[in-house]
């Protein structure tokens, strides 16, 4: 059986007054129904531009889709021109926005923007719109349903904010749910029940997940599989264990060296990744990792690596992984 999306070199370019921007460079994957699959990095390593692309959310100009495929349910969204269109974003795809209070309009209550989205997808009438909507608040644990479908966003909480978009994201019962940094703006008690109402709505509902985030805490809580991205390009892809216990790629190590941990071995001094990412206006020939790399090699700054097979599901882009290197890439990875 197929996967219900496949992106397959999706490449992504915006215009400035700079340069062009180079801010996906040729990402693939694959998404099961029912699966959780996350994608992580630092900040402008093409997270949120690579979904979205997918869901035309990326102004055009000065945005564009150089090539790639999406193909949803078996049909390329890209190719027909389907991302412009309604028939996508909400029914077949909904989305979780990183900061709920920009993305709500502070005009319209709570229920009227969820029920609205039911309106446009469904063409469902206003009341039973409105009916469902109280259902939906209730369904993502926000006390007094019918009450707070009245009020305003300003009259809500972070995390009952948070709530209310995983309500409006759900209402049209879509295949896949993006998360953009769900838990960003959240307490770690609340972050906590956020996890947990959206790993219940997908075992209830049987939709996959995207996750978007930089904390490697969701990742081990949420995910079956992760992408590792840096410089707009996928460097690791794996399940959530060949990422945290068999890291392959060198930026990989470098994340998890950069996570807090509550181990008694653990050292209690946090190690940073020195350096910044490289310019996407003209990215590097090789490696764009190798400026900050301390295992960095002279083919890694003018030979571009290929993504070597290390196991069934388990992919990294890294020259340490060639069978000519006279590193011990077992000695690097096995910290």
């Amino acid at each position: 059986m197929s996967a219900l999306l496949e992106v397959a070199d999706l490449r992504v370019e915006f215009d400035t007054y700079g340069g062009t921007v180079q801010a996906v460079r040729g990402v693939s994957f694959e998404l099961d129904r029912g699966q959780t699959l996350a994608i992580v990095g630092e900040s402008g390593c093409g997270k949120s531009v690579t979904v979205q692309s997918i869901m035309g959310l990326i102004p055009m100009p000065p945005g564009r889709i150089t090539s790639g495929t999406a193909k949803l349910d078996g049909k390329d969204v890209i190719a027909d021109k389907r991302i412009d269109g309604k028939d996508i974003r909400g029914r077949l795809v909904g989305m979780i926005f990183q900061d709920p209070m920009s993305s709500l309009n502070p005009t319209m209550t709570i229920g009227e923007q969820i029920a609205e989205t039911l309106q446009v997808h469904r063409g469902y009438s206003h009341r039973r719109a409105i009916a469902r909507a109280i259902e939906l608040i209730d369904m993502t644990r926000i006390p007094e349903a019918a009450k707070r479908a009245s009020q305003y966003p300003f009259e809500f909480s972070g995390g009952m904010l948070q709530r209310s978009m995983i309500a409006m994201s759900l209402a049209c019962e879509p295949s896949i749910l993006i998360a953009d940094e769900p838990t960003t703006a959240l307490d770690v008690t609340i972050q906590a029940q956020i996890l947990d109402l959206m790993r219940d709505l997908q075992r209830d509902n049987g939709m996959a997940i995207i996750l978007i985030t930089h904390d490697l805490g969701v990742v081990a809580r949420m995910a079956d599989e992760v992408l590792v991205m840096y410089a707009g390009e996928v460097v690791e892809r794996g399940s959530v264990d060949d990422v945290f216990y068999r890291s392959a790629h060198p930026y990989t190590l470098g994340l998890r060296a950069a996570m807090p941990s509550n181990r008694d071995d653990a050292a209690q001094e946090l190690t940073p990744i020195d350096g910044s990412p490289p310019d996407l206006f003209a990215p590097p020939a090789g490696c764009g990792y190798f400026a900050r790399c301390p295992h960095a090699m002279r083919a890694c700054e003018t030979e571009h690596p290929r993504a070597f097979e290390l196991g069934e599901q388990h992919r990294a882009r890294c020259w340490l992984h060639h069978e000519d290197c006279n590193v011990d890439a077992g000695e690097v990875f096995r910290k």
